[in-house]
């Protein structure tokens, strides 16, 4: 099947995604989101940091937003996975996992990413939990309790500096990296401690740390930067630059959320290297306005 009356296609139906699907549907657009349904913070039973839902459940806010979108009429939700994007003349075509090929004007890359996590045992059994990526996210309801990062490398001193706000913190080393004097100088004057054992794994209904000398370390909290990568193939599929961040990978745009091939914008945690709910949607609500303008005005304006 063939649908060549769209003009804008949104690859990624989370909240990125959907803040942009929601400046196109007010501007009367015809607009498709194709949506895999896994959002990124899917194992966190609540969302915080975000103005008016503070404290909602991830699961809900999304349900609501989705609801609510598909009340405009030009609104078309795909549950599927996307297999290929490629550009077809002056439009681009997805290619479904289905065999179904969707075509548009505009491309919108919202995929949201993956996370990596180091391959302690117990970790990622954690992850959204008790182990977690952002203090703004998580760290006000750990209560000022114990505190612990776990260091995937010097990249891990800008989590070990932030935290004491929210607690008293120790940074777990766990063979990755030595700070120099300097670092571990910054370290202590911010109160943090450092061990250097190496972590054997994690355990508990919160975050207790077994410690290869036997001890066990029991915290309110443990975070860990993940390395992350945008999901699927198709910023390389359709030429898009892809940048490198001491957390990963990420879509090169604008500050218009264009990327560097015409006609494609990226937005939310897939095009920024690092991310949250809030940033997700003001990226989405920039990238649906974005490739708005451009149906209207072309690129030269």
């Amino acid at each position: 099947m063939l649908r060549s009356n769209c003009d804008v296609i949104i690859v990624g139906g989370g909240y990125a995604g959907m803040a942009a699907a929601l400046q196109l549907a007010r501007a009367r657009r015809k607009v498709v989101v194709i949506d895999a349904g896994s959002r990124r913070n899917r194992f966190a039973d609540i969302s915080h940091g975000i103005l008016a839902l503070d404290g909602k459940s991830p699961a809900s806010i999304a349900a609501t937003a989705k609801a609510q979108l598909l009340e405009y009429p030009d609104v078309t939700w795909v549950s599927a996975s996307a297999a290929r994007v490629r550009e077809d003349g002056d439009q681009f075509a997805v290619h479904m996992v289905n065999g179904t090929v969707l075509q548009s004007h505009r491309i919108i890359l919202a995929t949201g990413v993956s996370d990596t996590l180091p391959e302690v045992p117990g970790l990622s059994e954690r992850w959204g939990r008790s182990v977690f990526h952002c203090p703004y996210c998580h760290g006000f309801e750990l209560n000022q309790g114990e505190i612990g990062v776990l260091a995937v490398g010097e990249v891990s001193l800008h989590q070990a500096l932030l935290l004491p706000d929210w607690g008293p913190t120790t940074l777990f080393l766990n063979g990755t990296f030595e700070p120099n004097p300097d670092q571990v100088a910054k370290l202590s004057a911010r109160g943090v401690k450092i061990e250097r054992v190496l972590v054997n794994g994690i355990s508990g209904r919160v975050a207790s740390v077994h410690l290869a000398d036997g001890r066990v370390v029991e915290l309110a909290g443990l975070f860990v930067a993940s390395r992350t990568a945008p999901l699927g193939p198709f910023a390389g599929q359709l030429g898009c630059e892809v940048l490198e961040s001491p957390w990963g990978a990420y879509i090169q745009t604008d500050e218009f959320r264009q990327t560097t091939v015409q006609g494609v914008f990226a937005c939310g945690d897939a095009a920024r290297p690092g991310g949250n709910v809030t940033l997700a949607m003001a990226d989405g609500v920039m990238a649906g306005s974005s490739a708005h303008r451009t149906l209207v005005f072309g690129f030269d304006q």
